[in-house]
């Protein structure tokens, strides 16, 4: 049976629109990515709301507490409550985290011990550590897994509204999550980890937007040495990925990429300037 306008699953709707084409209007339907708020209560008390796309909510908010210092290891989550229908998650640990109550505060730290000022939130400097891994990817091995992400990105196709991101071995895709923030699609990757104990030092994020300072620290949080995006990163993640040991890959569609940091782990590499 086709679809209608009106017609919705979990993470898409179709919706009636007026479309201009050729010089004409005319009725038609579109579809576009659904967003809800989610409020997570962690030990009894609201933490925070998040938006999101429907779906994968456990992953997310075991995540986004991963991301945020909360759940450092396996045993300090304790149980895990959703209500979908309502947006509603209760998180609760087996003992407090001082990250509860430094969430969201203003900070400025150094990273790494060289006194520049690079984190500014505490709990984005705590638990992050420089990434040693002796993983290597040559370039034809990162286009094919860009094109991995590409194909499995039907949210994206279909709606234009999503990001998405994948973890992935040299040789294929991991797991997969399609969300309407950046920030999301890393958590639930993060969140899927944790709690299926799925290493991170022998894999490589490939991921669909820009390469902030808050996804590459994620990515340190995770222990991944190498992040790839079809987008570019912005300065401060650079800086971040020397100093923690991150190789930051930009730019890779079709057969070119830019390696910004670290670029001994990208292999098969020809010199084409002076010696």
């Amino acid at each position: 049976m086709p679809e209608k306008p009106g017609q919705k699953d979990s993470k898409r709707v179709i919706l009636p629109v007026t479309l201009y084409r050729d010089g004409r209007f005319a009725a038609g339907s579109d579809t576009l990515v659904r967003e809800t708020p989610v409020t997570l209560f962690l030990n009894d008390e609201e933490f925070v709301t998040l938006v999101c796309s429907p779906g994968e909510l456990k992953e997310l908010a075991v995540g986004f507490l991963c991301s945020e210092g909360v759940l450092q290891r396996r045993e300090d989550l304790k149980s895990i409550v959703i209500n979908e229908d309502d947006g509603l998650i209760w998180v609760e640990t087996a003992r407090p985290s001082q990250s509860e109550e430094m969430f969201l505060k203003r900070f400025i730290t150094t990273c790494c011990g060289r006194g520049r000022a690079s984190f500014y939130f505490i709990n984005d400097a705590r638990g992050v550590s420089p990434v040693t891994s002796g993983l290597t990817a040559t370039p034809g091995q990162i286009f094919f897994l860009s094109g991995q992400l590409e194909e499995k990105s039907a949210l994206f196709r279909e709606t234009g509204g999503a990001h998405s991101a994948a973890l992935c071995t040299t040789e294929s895709v991991v797991c997969f999550y399609e969300d309407i923030g950046r920030h999301n699609a890393v958590d639930k990757i993060f969140g899927r980890c944790f709690l299926e104990g799925i290493p991170f030092a022998d894999k490589i994020l490939v991921f669909s937007g820009r390469i902030s300072s808050e996804i590459l620290i994620k990515v340190a949080k995770m222990g991944i040495p190498v992040i790839v995006s079809r987008s570019a990163p912005t300065e401060l993640a650079v800086k971040l990925a020397d100093e923690l040991g991150i190789t930051v890959v930009g730019f890779a569609r079709e057969d070119r990429l830019n390696v910004y940091t670290h670029p001994g782990r990208v292999g098969d590499q020809k010199s084409t300037g002076p010696s």
